[in-house]
């Protein structure tokens, strides 16, 4: 259960962090509600967070947060951003998901 609810949390920091995208392309009420978005998705992912961590361990529970942040964040920014979807960029992003496995692998 602890690794679905950090699943949970990893997939709320990607929505705070299209919230900060999509406040950033907007103005006026449009972006200050992103904004509230973003607060939300924040206080709900660290609240997660906080709660797995009482079970896993801290190192492997931040690393695997950040990585599907991370990754979520890229893939967001591909589809939704039109940010540039190199061979590089695709290659270090399965680099990640890959150790992102490992250390769910290694960890108890």
């Amino acid at each position: 259960m602890n690794w679905i609810l950090l699943i949970i949390a990893g997939l709320f920091e990607v929505a705070f962090a299209a919230c900060l995208g999509k406040a950033k392309e907007t103005t006026g009420i449009e972006s200050t509600y992103w904004y509230i978005g973003f607060f939300i998705c924040l206080a709900v992912s660290m609240s997660l967070l906080i709660k797995v961590t009482q079970h896993l361990p801290i190192g492997t529970a931040y690393a695997v947060w950040t990585g599907i942040g991370a990754v979520g964040t890229v893939l967001v920014g591909i589809l939704v951003f039109k940010e540039p979807a190199t061979f590089w960029r695709l290659f270090f992003i399965m680099t990640l998901i890959t150790s992102i496995i490992g250390l769910k692998v290694v960890s108890h």
